[in-house]
């Protein structure tokens, strides 16, 4: 039925004076104020839904999920750490640094240049350092000055957009000789700094004085990709960070750390808690809890995770009022390893009571982040690992946030 206020826009349309060759327009005229007088307008009381485009829009307080166990894993699962050093660098520091042990290279993204850590005969037990190298094995300059000691190897790393580099060191405990008085120090070299072109082998960088503020305990070093500004990008003595992970964007990086004591009480499987640590320097922490569950990113860099025992938590990295999801896993994971064990039973498979927690999480794709259950444990010479199992989270907006 159309309404009053309908016949009087209709009626005010057949007064129109308007020639006749322009009936047409007169009666597309007429449809537009009926339908703007009915019920083409929106009612001023219906609300509007808000639907996020992607899942970056979504505050990690806002998640929805859905759990699958004893799923195929991801795609990189079986890839391991690509720390065979390369040949080039591997190849100088046999024919002209014999003295020297190279333990992992790590090549920059552009593929241009790489990190070398190793370490020399005068460093204590995993104390390490780091040149800078061209990848045709050209070395270019050291990036660690003396009284640096690089610990925690595998961390160190170039930021995905290849302009920083960032590791983990402390003050060595290697005893360091008088510096160089700079009276007789080569003219243009900066002190901390070793030259960019070397002569027929690397000039020790242990005859230069340091240049950036050390640490008695472990903290997050970064520099530029040539080598040069090198600062600590954490600055809290007294607490161990001992593990590093670049965003995708490069915008910052989310670290473990503890105490000394937690570290005393866990030496061979430290648990730290999750702390976001921007490029300039600024902190925040996650969580409170104590993880030995390494964090990662979401491919967007929006948001980090982790795990607690069985529970998985993910922040908000990008906004000033972060939010965080607590996605409780115990009965789904408990359900789980019943009808696991039980199809062992049946099958004859070896096979113990597999309820067991999270160890591993794997944030590939937006929607999805796989998870590993498992028993793991580190000895001195080796790491015990039993009852490996994939399972799965899909993720989405919650309904609420969609009506």
């Amino acid at each position: 039925m159309i309404s009053q206020s309908s016949l009087r826009l209709a009626r005010a349309a057949r007064g129109l004076a308007l020639p006749a060759q322009n009936a047409g327009m007169a009666v597309l005229v007429l449809a537009v104020l009926i339908c703007a007088g009915t019920g083409c307008r929106r009612q001023s009381g219906q609300k509007q839904g808000v639907r996020p485009r992607t899942l970056r829009d979504v505050p990690a307080g806002r998640l929805a999920y859905q759990f699958s166990a004893d799923t195929d894993a991801p795609a990189n699962a079986a890839a391991t750490d690509a720390s065979q050093p390369l040949a080039s660098i591997q190849k100088d520091f046999d024919t002209r640094r014999p003295d020297d042990a190279l333990l992992r290279t790590a090549i920059s993204p552009d593929r241009q240049r790489a990190l070398a850590v190793y370490a020399t005969g005068e460093d204590q037990a995993n104390e390490f350092r780091i040149d800078l190298y061209g990848v045709a094995g050209d070395f270019q300059r050291h990036v660690t000055p003396a009284g640096l000691a690089v610990v925690f190897a595998p961390v160190a790393d170039w930021s995905p957009d290849g302009n920083f580099i960032a590791f983990i060191g402390y003050k060595s405990s290697t005893p360091q000789p008088s510096p160089t008085p700079l009276e007789d120090s080569v003219p243009g070299i900066v002190p901390g700094i070793a030259p960019g072109i070397p002569t027929a082998s690397p000039s020790p960088l242990q005859d230069s004085a340091p240049t950036v503020r050390l640490f008695n305990t472990e903290q997050v070093y970064v520099c530029s990709r040539d080598g040069f500004d090198l600062k600590p990008l954490t600055s809290r003595e007294g607490l161990i960070y001992f593990f590093l992970n670049w965003s995708p964007d490069s915008h910052a990086i989310v670290a473990l750390a503890c105490k000394e004591n937690e570290w005393r009480e866990r030496p061979l499987l430290p648990a730290g808690r999750p702390r976001l640590i921007g490029i300039d320097g600024g902190e925040r922490l996650l969580d409170d809890g104590l993880t030995d569950v390494l964090p990662v990113w979401s491919p967007d860099a929006s948001k980090v995770a982790t795990a607690f025992d069985t529970n998985v938590r993910i922040y908000d990295a990008l906004t000033n009022s972060p939010t965080q999801a607590d996605i409780e896993l115990r009965d789904q994971l408990m359900t789980a390893s019943r009808a696991y064990d039980d199809k062992a039973r049946i099958t004859n498979t070896a096979s113990g009571d597999s309820f067991l927690p999270i160890v591993t999480l794997s944030w590939q794709q937006p929607e999805t982040i796989h998870l590993q259950t498992g028993f793991v444990r580190n000895f001195e010479n080796e790491q015990v690992r039993n009852l490996m199992r994939w399972h799965l989270l899909r993720l989405s907006a919650q309904a609420a946030l969609l009506n």
